[in-house]
């Protein structure tokens, strides 16, 4: 069986259906609502990751092609996915995560996914880069996209190094939807009043 079906299968073996109806409530699925038509099997964020871990013998190409599900828990696992091979991947391949990431944000589309993603690709591919995308990412007219602007700098805070989140955070400041308030909320919190407490902080909630 081709790997990429074979993990689709997994996931689904895995999903409970009244996981799922809960899912689609606390994801804030209805219309009108800031997730509108997204889809769950019902598959918890631990049995996710399990199959993510399970997995890694899936390609860039197959983690975008689950990108562009309609099931949110495999647009989650592609994620973690791509998560795990940026960390463990050369430059070459680290370049072309980045990329497939930038060019799959539509898919990216609920705050879990963005915050399980947007610091360990983006953040850490502009570490030592010029990081003049996280301003265009801000200035974008799509929710995820400004959240993963400010979520990525979570892993510049983690060395100490404030100045992109303070910028983000003010090219946000008049920003009127929720997620990002609270996005801009938890990063300025865990730089702390003084800094220097931001590597422990980030990653207790990680």
């Amino acid at each position: 069986m081709d790997p990429l079906e074979a993990v689709r299968e997994e996931i689904r073996r895995a999903a409970d259906p009244a996981d799922a109806v809960f899912l689609q409530r606390y994801f804030k699925t209805e219309r009108g609502e800031y997730a509108e038509g997204d889809r769950f099997l019902g598959v918890r964020v631990p049995a996710v990751r399990r199959i993510a871990r399970a997995h890694d013998e899936l390609t860039v190409e197959d983690c975008a092609r689950l990108l562009r599900s309609e099931l949110h828990e495999e647009r989650l696992l592609a994620l973690l996915l791509l998560v795990r091979r940026y960390e463990r991947g050369d430059d070459t391949a680290r370049d072309g995560i980045y990329r497939t990431y930038l060019e799959s944000t539509a898919r990216i589309d609920n705050w879990d996914l963005v915050d399980t993603s947007a610091a360990q690709i983006v953040g850490a591919h502009l570490a030592n880069r010029d990081r003049a995308p996280l301003r265009r990412l801000a200035q974008s007219e799509s929710l995820w996209e400004r959240r993963i602007a400010i979520i990525a700098t979570a892993h510049f805070i983690k060395a100490n190094d404030f100045a992109w989140t303070l910028r983000v955070a003010a090219l946000l400041l008049n920003d009127r939807h929720d997620l990002i308030h609270k996005a801009v909320g938890w990063s300025l919190t865990v730089m702390g009043p003084t800094g220097g407490r931001g590597k422990k902080k980030v990653e207790k909630k990680a």
